[in-house]
């Protein structure tokens, strides 16, 4: 069973670093009077208002930000300010066995994809496919906060996870299968191809998502996926939405979906509102999970944060 970061609670103390690219100073400051309003306590990581260009400061520099946070025995979660750009160059620079010794929240998405993965992989940490400092606004859904703190801030042992009542859940192929659940921005993923930080889908259910990508793109990531065997070696498949994704080709995102992950014959739903979208189920990274594509249900089912 994978560990069990304790749960988050009010008052706590939240680390913001910039793993990837940089984010105005303004947002930083003004998301983090959100967390304060909310009763949170803030620290900042050296580099968090860094500007390196494409990245907020050099791969080490990143990298020893995250691990000071994971040291800090203050610290109860970590939060990245945005994804970006470049998050996979930390990686190299990471201690994995400080970090199985100080289980912390850490949550993101997009770029951040290829770090909560490798946590899981590598530390055997759960990691929470969620929300980023800049998600922290007035105007953030309400779904989306709720969907954050069931995950990190309760010790339920089930929880289905649920889109907004006008974006149903749809089912492909019927199935029903129980295993850990990885993914995310595949931009993220594919880009990890060859090097040691790679997915492995042995055995676990996948989910995907995209943003800003043209069709003939996602064509591209899928069969990628396909050549290395990931898509072949999971369980089963849950696609979140592309979003903003344009039609190359006059061929759909969801007829992709049919002419390439059908044919797999494993259970798949789609359309799961995660990563990009407007929406924003929190996804628990290394948690078991039961897909039921035949009652069109997604379940974590197992605590993923610990009453410590």
């Amino acid at each position: 069973m994978a560990i069990r970061p304790p749960m988050l609670r009010r008052g706590d103390t939240i680390g913001l670093v910039s793993p990837g690219s940089p984010l105005d100073a303004d947002l930083i400051n003004t998301r983090s009077e959100t967390l304060r309003d909310m009763g949170f306590n803030v620290v900042y990581g050296k580099h968090v208002y860094s500007y390196e260009g494409i990245v907020s400061a050099p791969a080490q520099e990143r990298a020893e930000d995250l691990m000071n946070m994971f040291r800090d025995a203050r610290i109860k979660m970590i939060l990245p300010t945005r994804g970006g750009t470049g998050v996979q160059s930390i990686l190299p620079y990471l201690d994995f066995e400080v970090i199985r010794e100080n289980p912390k929240i850490i949550s993101g998405y997009s770029d951040v994809t290829i770090l909560l993965n490798n946590l899981y992989q590598r530390s055997n940490l759960i990691t929470f496919h969620s929300l980023m400092l800049i998600d922290f606004r007035p105007d953030t859904p309400t779904y989306n906060y709720n969907q954050f703190f069931a995950a990190t801030s309760a010790t339920t042992p089930r929880r289905v996870i649920e889109n907004p009542p006008d974006l149903p859940l749809r089912s492909l192929v019927p199935g029903n299968v129980t295993g850990p659940i990885v993914g995310g921005n595949m931009t993220s993923l594919v880009n990890a191809f060859g090097t040691p930080y790679e997915i492995d889908t042995r055995g676990k259910i996948l989910f995907l998502e995209e943003t800003h990508a043209p069709t003939n793109m996602i064509y591209r990531y899928l069969s990628q996926l396909l050549l290395a065997g990931k898509l072949q070696e999971c369980l089963g498949i849950v696609m979140g939405q592309c979003t903003n994704c344009t039609v190359s080709y006059n061929t759909t995102y969801e007829e992709l979906i049919n002419s390439l992950l059908v044919p797999l014959g494993k259970p798949l739903m789609v359309n799961l509102a995660t990563g990009h979208g407007y929406y924003k189920a929190a996804i628990p990274i290394g948690a078991n999970a039961t897909l039921n594509t035949r009652d069109n249900t997604l379940t974590v089912v197992e605590p993923t944060v610990s009453a410590q």
